[in-house]
């Protein structure tokens, strides 16, 4: 009898689990899909997040995005891409006191050794050595303090807002700037999530060196020797994520006791190309938080977006002709004229990542008539493409012609014209 019961018991419970799984509207998949499609701040262990759409630097999702914080050794992307776009990398460099005294993590060169500039772009990047970035800073800058300016020239040059670079290594570290009055202020080695997004979107899809990046960034392993070849060294990749999603193309890692963990990595899949910026993602004890917050925000921006062309739009009509007042024409009482073409502004973005209920937007600002004189290609008005207000592509309109203005010769000339015949 207990036997019986028993079995009657088990075939109850197999009965009730397959009903369950054989539900389309399962709960536990309909749990996993919602994640995916939708993203909550309160979701990520990162104080300051973003997920960038890096075809056209929209943020997608922000999590105290504009948060002035520390970087740690995400610093060295910007150190690479300076790197690359201002230095032969067959130079040989020299290290000197300063950069064998940097504390780990270090390749432990020493003082008066010499390396090939190359391989220690891999030192760098792979193995994160805060030395290796500081012989290198010396090298191509002359010394760190030069080489930051660079850092900084190139972080304002791609758009970046809230970045102060001191070191080229990510180390925490303040200093005191005085400005043109001679006030004096106090700063430290510093971004924000979104600035960093932007860095790395730069190194990835911007840069002359974008392949280049991508190379180092993306080797696995690396071995070199010193110039002299009496030490050898062998350095592999720390990022993780590289093989964690399919279409991982870079990122790299970062930390210290003040900036807590850090990361900043890229994907590409689909013709979608996503950058996630993490800054304070956990302290000691939490290590993994930085890839669970980068899956999240990559498999929301993979599931929850759809690339649309700038394309797919229509501008609405455009003049082709514009009278031109004032303008010499070939008989007194005519109206001047010129022809108009369009011409492509500065953008980088064919088309731009949108998710549901989101839409391009067209305005079209044009003079509907010129005033004489007129020159060929000057801009006379503008096509431009936005979401949420913000312009992510934008046309030129130009006059085709010069138009010459009327004046008091070109009068006595058709006068006589119209009376010599």
């Amino acid at each position: 009898m207990k036997k019986r019961v028993i079995a009657i018991f088990l075939w109850i419970i197999v009965t009730v689990f397959l009903t369950l799984i054989s539900k389309p509207d399962f709960c536990l998949a309909k749990e996993v899909t919602e994640i995916e499609t939708t993203m909550d701040e309160n979701e990520l262990y990162a104080r300051s997040a973003v997920l960038m759409d890096a075809a056209s630097g929209r943020v997608l999702f922000e999590k105290n995005g504009n948060e002035i914080m520390p970087m740690a050794s995400t610093t060295k992307i910007m150190t690479l891409i300076v790197t690359l776009e201002n230095a032969n990398l067959a130079d040989t460099v020299q290290v000197s006191a300063y950069a064998a005294s940097m504390p780990d993590v270090q390749l432990n060169m020493r003082e008066g050794e010499e390396y090939r500039l190359y391989d220690l772009l891999y030192s760098l990047m792979l193995e994160s050595h805060n030395d290796s970035a500081v012989a290198i800073a010396e090298h191509v800058g002359g010394s760190t303090e030069n080489f930051a300016m660079m850092m900084n020239r190139k972080a304002k040059e791609i758009g970046c807002e809230h970045t102060c670079f001191i070191t080229p290594n990510g180390l925490d570290a303040t200093a005191t700037l005085k400005s043109t009055s001679g006030e004096e202020k106090e700063v430290f080695h510093s971004t924000t999530a979104t600035d960093l997004a932007r860095i790395m979107t730069y190194c990835i899809m911007e840069s002359p060196k974008k392949e280049e990046f991508l190379k180092i960034t993306r080797t696995v392993t690396h071995s070199f020797s010193d110039i002299s070849g009496k030490r050898t060294f062998s350095c592999n990749n720390h990022n993780a994520f590289l093989t964690m999603m399919e279409g991982a193309l870079s990122g790299k890692t970062g930390f210290t006791g003040k900036a807590g963990y850090c990361y900043v990595g890229a994907l590409k899949r689909d013709n979608k190309t996503y950058v996630v910026a993490l800054l304070a993602c956990g302290w000691p004890g939490n290590k993994t938080y930085k890839w669970s917050d980068t899956k999240k925000l990559m498999n929301y921006g993979i599931q929850a977006y759809e690339y649309h062309s700038f394309k797919e739009v229509n501008p609405g009509e455009i003049l082709q002709i514009v009278p031109v007042q004032g303008g010499k024409t070939k008989q007194i009482g005519e109206t001047a004229y010129t022809k108009t073409y369009i011409k492509e502004g500065k953008s980088r973005a064919e088309g731009i990542l949108l998710k549901d209920g989101e839409e391009i937007s067209v305005q079209c600002r044009m003079k509907k008539e010129l005033q004489a004189p007129v020159k060929a290609d000057e801009k006379i008005g503008e096509i431009l493409y936005l979401v949420d207000g913000v312009v992510y592509r934008k046309y030129d309109i130009m006059t085709k012609y010069d138009v010459e203005k009327i004046n008091y010769a070109w009068c006595l000339q058709k006068v006589f014209e119209v009376w010599s015949k």
